[in-house]
């Protein structure tokens, strides 16, 4: 991903926001075969250094070669189309608007113990804010069956050896024009995109 310092998230406790409030990553890796991509959510484990859990399908594991190289997981923020016209300005060019973080790592496959703890921890992420959750191990017909199931995944935990993370918020623009944009994209039409805006506000509030 290009730098650039006007728009980099260097905090960690964003990156860590980011990645909880959008968990669904997209998994890449180089394999001798070629470039493998999958879609799995992710959670992290508590502590102030970066580390990723989840699981694939198998045979998934095998088409990454999985825990022999290193991976990138990408997880997007809000992201949308701005138009020039909202600016209220004379020059100025479309853009996108967008929140990313490339997370690299290699993974370390877990056991089958781990790894049913690591697809019951994230049902309960998932289930906790419903009124009434699904448990994997809520009855005992559930319990015998997710242990049958967990040999079809394969766990895995990957610390995070490095990251690159972009927040471009139109932090480069006045706060006027920060202030039309987000109108328009709270205002009806094509590119109505509350949660950019939001988003938009957001960080120029912490700016």
């Amino acid at each position: 991903m290009r730098e650039n310092p006007d728009y980099g998230m260097t905090d960690i406790a964003e990156v860590r926001a980011l990645i909880s409030e959008y968990p669904w990553g997209t998994m890449v890796s180089a394999t001798p075969a070629g470039v493998v991509v999958s879609h799995y959510p992710f959670l992290l484990e508590d502590g102030d250094d970066l580390v990723l859990v989840s699981h694939v399908g198998r045979p998934d594991e095998q088409q990454h070669g999985l825990g022999s190289s290193e991976i990138a997981v990408v997880f997007y923020g809000p992201s949308g189309y701005v138009s020039p016209s909202w600016y209220g300005v004379e020059r100025a060019v479309p853009t996108w608007n967008f929140a990313t973080v490339h997370a690299y790592g290699v993974p370390e496959i877990l056991s089958d113990a781990e790894n049913l703890a690591v697809l019951e921890r994230l049902v309960d992420h998932f289930e906790d804010p419903l009124p009434n959750p699904f448990r994997m191990r809520g009855t005992a017909e559930n319990a015998a069956y997710a242990e049958r199931i967990v040999h079809g995944t394969v766990g895995f935990r990957m610390r995070v050896t490095r990251v690159e993370a972009k927040e471009k918020m139109s932090q480069d623009k006045p706060a006027e024009v920060v202030d039309r944009v987000t109108a328009a994209l709270e205002a009806p039409g094509p590119y109505r995109n509350p949660a950019l805006a939001e988003r938009m506000r957001r960080v120029r509030a912490s700016s």
